[in-house]
Order: C-alpha cells, then structure tokens, then sequence
C-alpha cells in the first residue's frame, strides 16, 4: 500500500470523526490565536487533517489519490528513501499555514482546516516533473498540467480576497511555491529540466 493511501484513510477517518464532533473538529483546526496565545502548535499538523465539509475532503483525497502516487515514486529515485515523502507532505501542510498565521495570529475569531498545502504542493511538484502530463479537468476536460496550475493559482488567489469559510486558500498559494521550492533545493537541475520541456514540446 502506497504512503499516499495510507494518507488519505487517515485523512478521511479524521476528517469524518471532526465533522461529526464539533468540538474534535474545534480543537484540531488552525486557530492562530490559540497558537500564539496558548502555544497549540499541533494545530499547525492536525489543521490538515480536518476539513471543513465532505465536498473539501473528497476535492483534496481525489487530488491526493490521483498525483500522490506519482510524486511518491519521484522521490523514492530522487531522495532514495520514501520517508522524505511523509516528511514532504506534513511539511506541505505547515509551511503554507505560516502567513495565515502571522496574519491572524491576534485575530481569536479566525480558524482555517484542510490539506490544501500539502495538496497543492504535490500538484505543483508534479507540473514541475512533468509540465505537460494530461489532467482531467471535472473528469472530462483534458487539460495539460501546466494550464492547469495556473488556473488552480487564479481561482485560490481570487477565493483568497473573496474570504469566507473555513477553507484557508492562501495556503493553495503557498503551498504551490512550496511544491516547486522543495524540490529545487535539492535537485536545481529540475529547474532546467522544466524550462526544457516547456520550450520544447
């Protein structure tokens, strides 16, 4: 069983059991005040694994189910050690919750919960591998993978200013130049490698 499926079976046990216990799903979501006040930095891990309803959960494990897979192997040749991929994700989910953090931080009625981060980093890891890999758009809009990140960026930062909800959709942002970050730093020749493709298809 793939790491990525195991991810998701907790994701969606977690997730499941939250959503029918306000007060789960109230101690393990983002609530920036609380970490800053009473020093909750598990919030930070356990956010991304809360959702705020079942159409989050099944947008993020579809997504989750249909690039995890191929990242996975990506890094089992690049790190050769399949630990560095959990590593990745939960990294994914903190880093890209920071700025909502830093900007909320003394704001006690702001919450935010998802996998968003981590999601969009593996997306974005994957339009760097492989920038014109076919995407299924709704299940039946054919798209390249490419198209599609920057569509994914121009609807997160247009949610983003629109606000509302619990869904944090900066963390869509940053957890997209996370995904492109991460794997720059140890392997810069990607960067080239992704300027190639895209220049000559």
């Amino acid at each position: 069983m793939s790491i990525s499926i195991i991810i998701i079976i907790v994701t969606c046990l977690i997730s499941y059991s939250a959503l029918n216990n306000y007060d789960q799903l109230d101690k393990l979501m983002l609530r920036p005040y609380e970490v800053s006040r009473y020093r909750q930095y598990y919030r930070f891990i356990t956010s991304g694994f809360v959702h705020a309803d079942f159409q989050h959960l099944l947008f993020n494990m579809l997504t989750l189910y249909f690039f995890g897979s191929f990242i996975e192997s990506v890094f089992e040749q690049l790190f050769q050690n399949k630990l560095v991929y959990i590593l990745y994700y939960l990294l994914g989910i903190v880093i890209a919750d920071i700025p909502s953090y830093l900007k909320h931080r003394n704001n006690p009625n702001y919450a935010s919960l998802g996998a968003s981060g981590a999601i969009s980093g593996i997306v974005f890891t994957s339009i760097l591998i492989n920038p014109w890999a076919s995407i299924y758009l709704f299940f039946a809009i054919k798209i390249p993978a490419v198209i599609y990140g920057v569509l994914f960026l121009a609807i997160s930062a247009y949610m983003s200013r629109k606000g509302g909800g619990n869904v944090n959709h900066d963390a869509h942002l940053w957890g997209a130049l996370y995904g492109l970050v991460f794997p720059l730093v140890f392997h810069p020749e990607l960067g080239t490698n992704f300027i190639y493709m895209l220049t000559h298809r």
